[in-house]
């Protein structure tokens, strides 16, 4: 882990290093349902958890019913958005399923996923003020960055509260279930501590703790957004070939970090990817790797070969008639699909309407010239007509200009 760059912060490194090498223990992470999926910026989290349990530690797959419900403090000067209980409820079970695919819930170290709603709902007001506020110092509380921060614009005491909760769910996980580790991101350092603190303040213990360093890319922009938003993990709100494309599109300089910190290659195998990535840095071989590896692990295998399948036809080295009517529509959807009604209208037309050329004179040249395709077939007449028989799926044609250049038409 450490070799990959997992480990930020840590309670203490030596203990921590114990720990994981004495036998099997119980470790948590936690999720809050701030929206309906998960994104990547979470995939950190998830992996981690899986590396640990092919260690064979036993994780705790928290989804926040009640911290979701309030709202950690974030970065921004405005109080968060609340969710309905019912909506925060939905949200939990999607998420729970999400992280199915990557952990087992079979054998001796099998994960368990909790919810803190099942010991904080039940909670009053004077026991969690009497049993948990009354250990936590408001100067150390006032002392969190987000917070000091925030004094400034406002927080209310819902947000400013959301520690007393995260390091409760630390010491119930501890009693409930003998967690012994919890981990994070770099930002969550605050909450995990407030946790051993409050576990240690309880007379309970020892326990650990870890983060995960804050996922950056090199040009500055936030991991985990693409130009369509954000990239989930949910198929119905960025589809398994937007995914693959989003790691296949990583910036040469991030992808040996992001190949370190979430492939499940063995160091030997990703230190030579690193050396031919950096002689061939054009085959882009350690993104596909990677886009490969995670879109199969979030996704499945067979949407991850379409995905590697849609990004080879589109540019003339598949067929495009494997491709799935979903897979081919999300490809399409990158780049731009047309819609057309009625009757296909010729070539030079369709390349004017799907954006390819500026007006039916540089059609004409393209045509001319050999650099115009409908579905990977060259065209040589600029009035030739596309045939009903043409539309994949009875509905879609990919027209290309040139080698790289491509875009969709959907007749409706």
């Amino acid at each position: 882990m450490q070799w990959r760059g997992l480990i930020q912060d840590s309670t203490d490194p030596d203990e921590l290093r114990k720990h994981l090498d004495g036998g099997s223990l119980t470790f948590y992470v936690g999720f809050d349902p701030t929206a309906s999926s998960l994104h990547v910026g979470h995939l950190m989290q998830v992996v981690t958890a899986r590396r640990l349990q092919l260690a064979g530690h036993k994780p705790l797959l928290l989804v926040g019913g009640a911290t979701g419900q309030i709202g950690d403090p974030s970065g921004k000067s405005t109080e968060r958005v609340l969710n309905t209980s019912e909506t925060t409820a939905a949200w939990v079970q999607r998420i729970r399923e999400q992280l199915s695919p990557f952990v087992s819930y079979d054998g001796d170290n099998a994960a368990v996923p909790v919810n803190n709603l099942d010991w904080t709902g039940e909670l009053s007001v004077i026991d969690f003020l009497r049993d948990v506020g009354k250990h936590f110092p408001v100067n150390k509380m006032l002392a969190r960055d987000v917070v000091r921060n925030r004094l400034e614009t406002g927080i209310s005491f819902t947000e400013f509260s959301y520690q007393l909760l995260q390091a409760n769910d630390f010491y119930e996980l501890h009693v409930r279930h003998g967690c012994a580790l919890q981990f994070g991101g770099s930002d969550q350092w605050g909450n995990i501590t407030a946790g051993v603190d409050f576990i240690r303040r309880r007379g309970a213990g020892p326990v650990q703790a870890f983060t995960t360093p804050l996922v950056l890319k090199a040009d500055g922009t936030k991991f985990g957004k693409s130009e369509g938003g954000a990239v989930w993990l949910d198929p119905a709100l960025t589809s398994p070939y937007a995914f693959y494309q989003f790691w296949v599109n990583a910036d040469d300089r991030d992808i040996s970090q992001y190949i370190r910190y979430f492939s499940f290659k063995p160091r030997a195998e990703i230190e030579e990817l690193e050396k031919a990535t950096a002689e061939r840095p054009q085959a882009r071989l350690a993104q596909r790797e990677l886009a490969f590896e995670l879109t199969a692990l979030v996704h499945g295998e067979h949407e991850a070969q379409q995905a590697v399948a849609a990004s080879q036809a589109l540019f003339g080295k598949g067929e495009l008639t494997e491709l799935s009517a979903d897979t081919l529509r999300a490809a399409l959807s990158e780049a731009g699909v047309t819609e057309v009604r009625g009757e296909l209208p010729s070539v030079t037309v369709l390349l004017q309407e799907a954006g390819l050329v500026k007006s039916g004179g540089e059609a004409r040249r393209t045509i001319a010239e050999g650099g115009a395709y409908v579905n990977n077939e060259r065209v040589t007449d600029p009035e030739a007509v596309v045939e009903e028989s043409a539309l994949l799926h009875g509905r879609f044609l990919v027209l290309r200009k040139g080698k790289r250049t491509f875009a969709g038409i959907e007749r409706v």
